[in-house]
């Protein structure tokens, strides 16, 4: 009760130096948990915040995969050779990650002549779907002089089409949500009308724009020649190579490259866990890791282990990770971190320095009273425990004021930086209170020496 009572008194009459350890330790205790708050929930959020920004996930034919690692063919390429079934894509969503795969959408790549500017609707649409043997030129099939013709890649995709999966569930997948950087004008296009997207240098060199037609004209591997009609809905600018292509639905760029059922790549959208050596250890041999490290690694949402689960899936196909999207993920989140656990070292290495200062400074100015406690009987082990008694029960004032106002500043930094709240786990604030107890242990040892080294016969006299 007498140890109670000392420690109330302390806090009235020295009531400024304690209210100003307890807003040192609650300034420290509100960056620490703002900081370790958003560093534990960082990881989703940058995945979901980068993500938004493309793939990490490639999946191709393996024969392609192959001749592409060998050669290193990259850019433009001619008409793919060997195929994917575009009726297998659904099964990526049927693996052990499929609610980290967020979108994907199928491609069929091919060139065709487009054709626009002069060309009118009628014309247009009296030769669409019709197939000729004859050898005839894209320009003089539209029975037009004045019309512009320009080769083109085109993709034969998904824009936001909905599935529905074997398990009962139904998901909405395509290039709509996997190309959200895109500048669109005008809308995007339906699955399941002839409509297209066209890219803004191709747009400028046909002359056409939201609202006008496009006229394809594709010779086929079998020597037929297919045209096909489209009604623009937007033109995008991805600013790259992309704006010179034709985007349409994968199911009238099959027909008109006679390619029923066929893909030649899908791109996969998965909030992934950045590569460790263990991840980078399977992506080279996943057959070269013990038991222990596959289980690991197997359940663990790294972007090799979801690529592999989609190979099970998908018969003849390699799925590969987009490195550079991968690698910027992974270089990110560790830079994030690293940048919040330094905030939050200095954070506590300030705190241990003015909760020193003021501890010393507490002592020096009660000097006299803990010598009379020492002269009457009070021993050195029981004057450092008051002390510590009285700072710690201050400092607790403070650490739980901060991890108040540490939550709020962590919520803030959330809204602002990620447009979403950050989940605060309990971790955090064990984590910060074992830190601060730790902190303020060591910033007392120096003023507890100096209650040892206190002479009370000393001090009373005034010497």
């Amino acid at each position: 009760m007498f140890f109670l009572r000392m420690i109330l008194r302390s806090f009235s009459r020295q009531l400024r130096r304690r209210l100003l350890i307890a807003v040192t330790v609650c300034l420290s205790a509100t960056i620490a948990v703002a900081m370790l708050g958003v560093v534990f929930d960082v990881g989703d959020k940058l995945n979901a915040e980068l993500s938004a920004y493309g793939s990490n996930i490639t999946v191709q034919p393996k024969s392609d995969a192959v001749v592409s690692d060998l050669y290193n063919t990259e850019g433009a390429q001619p008409d793919p050779t060997s195929f994917l079934k575009e009726s297998d894509v659904p099964k990526i969503k049927t693996t052990f990650w499929a609610f980290n795969i967020t979108n994907f959408a199928p491609q069929l790549n091919i060139h065709a002549e487009a054709m626009g500017g002069g060309m009118g609707a009628g014309d247009a649409h009296s030769e669409a779907g019709a197939h000729s043997g004859s050898d005839s030129g894209a320009g003089s099939a539209g029975g037009a002089g004045t019309a512009a013709t320009v080769s083109a890649p085109v993709v034969g995709t998904w824009f936001n089409k909905t599935l529905h999966l074997p398990t009962g569930e139904s998901t909405v997948a395509g290039v709509q949500g996997l190309r959200s950087w895109w500048k669109v004008e005008g809308s995007w296009p339906k699955d399941d009308k002839a409509q297209a997207m066209i890219g803004k240098d191709l747009a400028a060199r046909l002359h056409l724009g939201v609202g006008d037609e496009l006229m394809l004209h594709k010779a086929t591997t079998t020597g037929a020649h297919t045209m096909q009609m489209l009604a623009i809905t937007g033109v995008y600018d991805s600013g790259d190579t992309d704006n010179g292509s034709v985007y349409m639905p994968s199911a009238l760029a099959q027909k008109m490259a006679d390619l029923p059922d066929s893909i030649d790549r899908i791109e996969v959208k998965a909030l992934t866990t950045p590569e460790n050596d263990l991840a980078r250890k399977a992506a080279k041999n996943p057959a070269a890791l013990s038991q222990e490290e596959w289980e690991t690694w197997y359940c663990t949402a790294y972007p090799s282990s979801i690529a592999y689960q989609i190979e099970e899936v998908l018969p003849g196909a390699v799925a590969k990770q987009v490195r550079q999207v991968s690698a910027l993920q992974g270089d990110v989140m560790l830079k994030t971190q690293a940048v919040m656990m330094l905030m939050t070292v200095l954070s506590l290495i300030a705190a241990a320095v003015a909760v020193a200062n003021l501890m010393a400074a507490s002592i020096g100015e009660r000097s006299a009273e803990l010598a009379l406690l020492k002269a009457v009987g009070a021993t050195d082990g029981a004057v450092s425990r008051l002390m510590l008694a009285e700072t710690a029960a201050i400092s607790m004032v403070g650490a739980l004021a901060g991890a108040g106002l540490g939550s709020a500043l962590a919520q803030l930094v959330g809204h602002v930086v990620f447009g979403s709240g950050i989940t605060m786990r309990p971790m955090v604030f064990v984590l910060v209170f074992v830190l601060l107890a730790v902190t303020i242990l060591i910033a007392s040892f120096s003023s507890i020496r100096s209650i040892l080294n206190l002479r009370p016969a000393e001090v009373l006299h005034g010497r």
